[in-house]
């Protein structure tokens, strides 16, 4: 790793692959969290960062949104860093904070990590020209806020384009099926090492595991149903545990739990690292998600088999995109080595 690398992260999978991509490039980095306020993002990013700082990486926290006078003070102190930097990795380029940073930073050697599904989401856009907008946001009129914010993001997408002669280096590195990748972009493979050597194999327990999933938060499923699929799923496949999403609601969950009868788990670290340290069911069963892509790779020579239940169109609430629907089939049927429930 030649040269000084600030990276930018905002949950603990985008930190989880940061430290993958280091390991596969070697060296050191400054990891700055630009820190959420969701208690359980920050837990598990707590968690993440102490494995960083034990790999020998700087990890600079960020009280990012603590407050109206944060952003700026976060902003003004990361300017003399971002110009300095030679090479910037993101997590994700639909955060705006992140989108603004990239218009401060003189960097020529640019590196995007994975941010679960969305990177799918991301290369497409960036393709095709097109301003960078959440998989679950498109098909709708942009607000206020967007229009406003349009001419940063526009920058942004600019900076993430990489420029011929070595003017400015893009690269990938992921673990999800992507296709139409921009002329110029380098993409590199997220085996998922560093998890593999530092943890596991895990202890294969009889049951099964569900994996749940922040859809009805985002406003794409409707509560009941997914309930209902939830309950259905776990008696057809004798699921005892259910592994709860960062961002899924206590209220949610507390009604899941009585209506399931499914001892409700709330990780403290990224899936792929629980599951590697065990104890894991032989079959773990989720939704579309980011897991059904880098669970069987994480967990390859384990003997652990992963499922994926496809979203019926009658769990999603009035109103969602065409364009939403196809993103979540897509994610389904493009799981490698993933059988469908």
């Amino acid at each position: 790793m030649s040269g000084s690398t600030l990276c930018f992260v905002e949950s603990p999978v985008q930190l989880l692959n940061v430290l993958e991509w280091a390991h596969l490039d070697g060296g050191r980095a400054t990891i700055v969290v630009l820190s959420p306020t969701d208690p359980m993002t920050r837990g598990q990013l707590r968690r993440v960062a102490e494995l960083a700082r034990g790999e020998g990486h700087t990890v600079r926290w960020e009280e990012a949104r603590g407050g109206a006078s944060a952003p700026f003070q976060t902003i003004g102190g990361l300017a003399g860093p971002l110009r300095a930097a030679d090479r910037v990795v993101i997590g994700d380029p639909f955060s705006r904070y992140v989108q603004l940073l990239l218009t401060i930073t003189r960097a020529r050697d640019l590196v995007v990590v994975d941010d679960g599904t969305a990177t799918m989401e991301f290369v497409s856009q960036l393709a095709g020209g097109q301003r960078l907008v959440r998989w679950h946001r498109r098909g709708g009129r942009p607000g206020a806020r967007d229009i406003a914010f349009g001419p940063v993001a526009a920058a942004a997408r600019r900076r993430l384009t990489p420029l011929p002669g070595g003017g400015r280096t893009v690269s990938l590195f992921t673990s999800m099926p992507v296709e139409g990748v921009p002329d110029g972009v380098t993409v590199l493979s997220n085996a998922y090492a560093w998890t593999r050597e530092r943890f596991g194999p895990p202890r294969l327990t009889r049951g099964a595991d569900l994996v749940g999933t922040s859809l009805v938060e985002t406003g794409v499923v409707d509560l009941d149903r997914y309930l209902v699929a939830v309950r259905e799923l776990a008696a057809a496949h004798g699921a005892t545990r259910y592994f709860a999403h960062r961002r899924e609601s206590s209220d949610k969950l507390h009604r899941l739990a009585g209506e399931t009868g499914l001892e409700v788990v709330r990780p403290d670290l990224p899936l792929e690292l629980i599951a590697r340290r065990g104890p894991i069911g032989r079959t773990i069963l989720s939704f579309p998600s980011t897991v059904v892509h880098t669970l069987p790779i994480a967990l390859a020579g384990t003997g652990v088999k992963v499922a994926v239940c496809e979203i019926d169109p009658a769990w999603l609430r009035d109103g969602v995109s065409d364009h939403a629907q196809g993103f979540l089939a897509g994610i389904a049927g493009s799981a490698r080595g993933v059988r469908t429930v």
